[in-house]
């Protein structure tokens, strides 16, 4: 794939957006830039994350120098976007995994579906049904900066399920007290 310079591509969309307008369509013409527009924010946020991520001081080198790039959503996203991450899947979705706040455990991804099956590790509060949509939801949200090959997400439940929300009233009185309060009347 050749280099594509800042002169010939801006070159190239004004080329397209001229066709646009000379067709007369003038909500089509500002559709399109409304695209450029938000392509090249998308594009200059990423350039401007690259360079906060590498002018930071470190106080050590680190071990992996593109770790901190790798782990960085939006940069992830578009290294991804172009074919360019250099982390196979299995690593990208471990890597987003790792990040949710609530543990999961990969139960298995389907490459040739994109379905990725989770498993809660650890307990998501009352057992509820939107506390586990929650859980399910974060991990899409994750993967899809990092893992965007993964395009279903399913969240098996535990063989035991999470206990009841235990229900405390009062206890009920020992057979005999109540006779005996009865008969001190």
């Amino acid at each position: 794939m050749s280099a594509t310079t800042a002169e010939q591509a801006g070159r190239r969309v004004e080329e397209v957006l001229g066709r646009l307008a000379e067709n007369g369509d003038d909500e089509a013409c500002a559709a399109t830039e409304e695209v450029v527009r938000v392509l090249m924010e998308f594009y200059g946020s990423g350039i401007a994350r690259v360079v906060e991520l590498l002018g930071r001081p470190a106080a050590r080198p680190p071990a992996d120098p593109l770790g901190p790039l790798l782990a960085d959503e939006l940069v992830a996203s578009l290294l991804n976007l172009h074919g360019l991450h250099p982390e196979d899947a299995p690593t990208r979705i471990d890597r987003a995994l790792a990040a949710l706040p609530q543990p999961v455990e990969n139960a298995g991804f389907d490459p040739a579906t994109g379905v990725l099956r989770l498993r809660v590790t650890a307990s998501t509060g009352c057992g509820c049904s939107g506390t586990q949509e929650s859980v399910r939801q974060a991990a899409v949200d994750a993967l899809a900066c990092f893992a965007p090959e993964v395009t279903c997400v399913q969240l098996e439940s535990r063989a035991p399920r999470e206990p009841a929300l235990l229900q405390i009233g009062t206890r009920p009185s020992p057979a005999g007290a109540d006779n005996r309060s009865s008969a001190a009347r």
